[in-house]
């Protein structure tokens, strides 16, 4: 059956189709072997420990604590914070027990429990390492990345600005964001919820650090949604995005993403990454984007 809009609109439909479909067949998928993603949990450790020190630096009693574990990093930022981990093992051998013996002492100080992320690419001996001490699965997480080497197309959605937020907006940003993420998508697996002071705190430092930048949509003018970009050894890190529930399903988060690849490629960035909750809307969005499934990690738990 034609569409109501006639023959000529129905053919210009199969046509569209057809590019679609050609040009997904055309595109390689973006292998991920373990030096990729030693490269990128390094980003990750990186990028924890300079919000961490960002935070120490806030607190007035220069609490918490920043300890570097083969080739990753433990952190602890506050009470409540998303920055209170573990983060980056496997890629630089084994962690040596008296060091993990430091780290969980110093978690057990703080009265939480030490959280590690494990890659599935990581040393397989690391699981039984952690295993062995204690440690238990709690949850999964994943990455997705897309190689932005040939560039980024840019994407055009009706009536969504996109710009970078000036240094005077910092205040209305955090607020955006913040109540964004206080009303999350429900698709998939549920995500871990924290606090909102302790968000608001955690999205300032986290701003605070150098070379992460903000983005603001603008949907008829207004503010709709938010992102972050943080760039390091070619790794173009997609921080955090989050969606005001009144602006959802109207291409706010395609049109960050679009921008801020459009940004990592100018600045001949390799490759784009970004980590979701599994089955959530944010991996649905992004998969549309040409991003692919690189690797999971472990969320393990050990209570002291």
């Amino acid at each position: 059956m034609l569409s109501r809009e006639g023959p000529r609109a129905w053919m210009s439909q199969e046509l569209d189709r057809a590019r679609s479909r050609a040009t997904d067949a055309d595109r390689v998928p973006l292998f991920c072997g373990s030096d990729l993603a030693a490269r990128i949990e390094r980003a990750e450790a990186q990028l924890m420990a300079e919000v961490t020190e960002a935070a120490r630096g806030r607190r007035a009693d220069g609490g918490g604590f920043v300890i570097p574990v083969a080739g990753g990093v433990a952190t602890f930022a506050e009470e409540g914070s998303p920055y209170n981990k573990i983060a980056g093992l496997g890629f630089g051998g084994l962690p040596d027990a008296a060091v993990l013996d430091e780290i969980e002492r110093a978690f057990a100080g703080q009265g939480v429990a030490a959280q590690v992320e494990v890659a599935s690419l990581a040393d397989p001996a690391l699981v039984d390492t952690l295993t062995d001490r204690g440690y238990r699965l709690a949850a999964f997480e994943n990455v997705l990345g897309r190689d932005i080497t040939t560039g980024s197309e840019p994407v055009e959605v009706p009536e969504i600005e996109v710009r970078r937020s000036r240094p005077d907006e910092l205040d209305a940003w955090i607020e955006l964001v913040v109540d964004a993420g206080a009303h999350p998508d429900t698709q998939g697996i549920p995500m871990e919820e924290f606090p909102r002071d302790v968000l608001e705190r955690a999205e300032r430092d986290s701003a605070a650090i150098d070379g992460m930048r903000r983005y603001v949509a603008l949907r008829h003018g207004q503010p709709a949604g938010g992102a972050s970009l943080r760039i390091a050894e070619g790794i173009a890190q997609m921080a955090g995005a989050a969606t005001a529930p009144a602006h959802r399903r109207n291409g706010v988060q395609t049109a960050l993403l679009a921008a801020r690849l459009a940004d990592a490629a100018a600045e001949r960035c390799e490759v784009a990454v970004v980590t979701t909750q599994p089955g959530s809307k944010s991996q649905q969005n992004v998969q549309r984007r040409g991003f692919d499934l690189l690797y999971t990690r472990a969320v393990l738990l050990k209570h002291v």
